[in-house]
């Protein structure tokens, strides 16, 4: 294979698999935002919990990372269903314009909980696989990548499946499109709406998870995906789940290919400029706003 072509589809690929993971959070996000038209400014927050989480198991336990996933999963989506049902559903009628100063006061608490508990020093765990990779067709591809994004394929097949071929999935759906329609029809809005937020949380705990082999965490960490996740949503249509997909894959691949042909000081520059061309020529993100495809 040509040099330049090898360095360009290399390069790609390692877009492609991070831009899996900026897909998760961001269907997280978008999932909230298209059943309960709610803006979750903590989400990444929520992220940084699940890797802080996989940094105290493994240094109490030994317990490997992708474990961690089998208590991680659960944990959010508890903590995320108990803040839906116990602190969002009390703002009433003022949920829309509240939940921005509710989450990001969540996302206050978190982090300074973070800081107090772990500190304001980096950190990350040692596992072998951490910097391992391996060639396929001449393209070399770091292990944990390659894992989390399959975590992330299977992630997002599990909530497609979840969506479709459940009833809960057709309840969250019909609140997404028709929330009173949806209750003359018996279905519990409510309890639909703290399901799904903390579908939102466990998917960003999820992603940490799968991030916490490639990164450093640190208390703050939360807001450089929380802010991912609104690029994502904001590429794909905020609520447009098969958008998020593409947003983040698209996010991914710019940011990795402006790293390697421009400047990597100026990798996380690359995705805000698409995120400003896209919201000046075309505010409904690239494939539209279309909230009833959730």
């Amino acid at each position: 294979m040509n040099p330049d072509l090898q360095a360009f589809v290399q390069t790609l690929v390692q877009g492609l698999l991070t831009g899996g993971i900026y897909a998760l959070v961001g269907i997280g996000l978008s999932l909230i935002f298209g059943v309960m038209r709610v803006i979750n400014f903590a989400h990444g927050d929520f992220l940084a919990l699940g890797m802080f989480l996989t940094l105290f198991l493994f240094k109490t336990v030994h317990l490997d990372p992708y474990v961690s996933l089998l208590i991680a999963l659960p944990l959010g989506f508890a903590l995320g269903y108990f803040i839906q049902r116990f602190v969002l559903a009390r703002l009433g009628d003022r949920l829309s314009e509240s939940s921005m100063l509710a989450t990001l006061g969540l996302g206050l608490i978190v982090s300074n909980m973070l800081l107090l508990g772990f500190g304001a020093q980096p950190q990350t765990i040692n596992v072998p696989y951490a910097n391992n990779t391996f060639t396929l067709f001449g393209i070399q591809v770091s292990i944990a990548l390659l894992v989390a994004g399959l975590g992330t394929l299977v992630a997002i097949v599990g909530l497609n499946l979840l969506l479709y071929r459940t009833e809960l999935g057709r309840a969250i759906r019909a609140t997404a499109q028709n929330p009173l329609g949806a209750e003359l029809q018996g279905v519990n809005t409510r309890t639909i709406q703290a399901t799904v937020f903390g579908l939102g949380v466990a998917f960003a705990a999820i992603a940490g998870v799968l991030l916490l082999p490639l990164l450093y965490a640190y208390h703050t960490v939360g807001e450089t995906f929380t802010l991912k996740a609104f690029v994502v949503t904001v590429l794909g249509g905020l609520g447009n789940l098969p958008g998020a997909i593409v947003g983040g894959l698209f996010l991914g691949g710019i940011e990795s290919l402006g790293s390697f042909y421009i400047s990597n000081n100026y990798r996380d520059a690359y995705g805000l400029v698409a995120f400003l061309l896209v919201l000046l020529l075309r505010p409904e993100g690239l494939f539209g706003k279309t909230v009833k495809r959730v």
